[in-house]
């Protein structure tokens, strides 16, 4: 099995509605936001997925988030903006505008909210590869 895995980052603002402490109030974070995509085979080039059209999908979300306050933005007028919301976010937006064969290998999204800390959304029943314990170049 292949796994191949893009990042992408976004500084962002944003305040949890529905918790009680520091985090209830507005604050910002330096996301990184990690997508990893699976196959069983490579293509003729030997390549289980092209790094470039993935990247250029998963900058395209981060790019509509950077720079905002996420309580602000309509995908998060109902959600709370916490990281595992963000990851789900990401997720179902890569689905729907990779290509097929991209969108079925969708291995997981992971959103990192520190070089320590992440949350990662993946549908149920499959396995998960270890996490790291920083993200690379933290």
């Amino acid at each position: 099995m292949y796994t191949v895995c893009v990042q992408a980052h976004y500084d962002s603002a944003h305040f949890l509605r529905n918790y009680k402490g520091k985090c209830e109030r507005l604050h910002g974070h330096r996301y990184v936001v990690e997508a990893a995509l699976q196959t069983e085979g490579l293509d003729q080039a030997g390549m289980a997925f092209d790094f470039v059209e993935l990247k250029r999908e998963l900058r395209a979300l981060a790019n509509d988030l950077d720079h905002q306050n996420l309580n602000d933005l309509p995908q998060f007028e109902r959600l709370e903006t916490s990281a595992e919301n963000q990851a789900r976010w990401f997720y179902d937006q890569l689905c729907a505008r990779l290509p097929e064969p991209q969108a079925r290998g969708l291995l997981y999204v992971r959103v990192w909210e520190t070089p320590t800390q992440w949350a990662q959304y993946a549908p149920t029943g499959i396995p998960l590869p270890p996490a790291p314990r920083t993200p690379p170049g933290a």
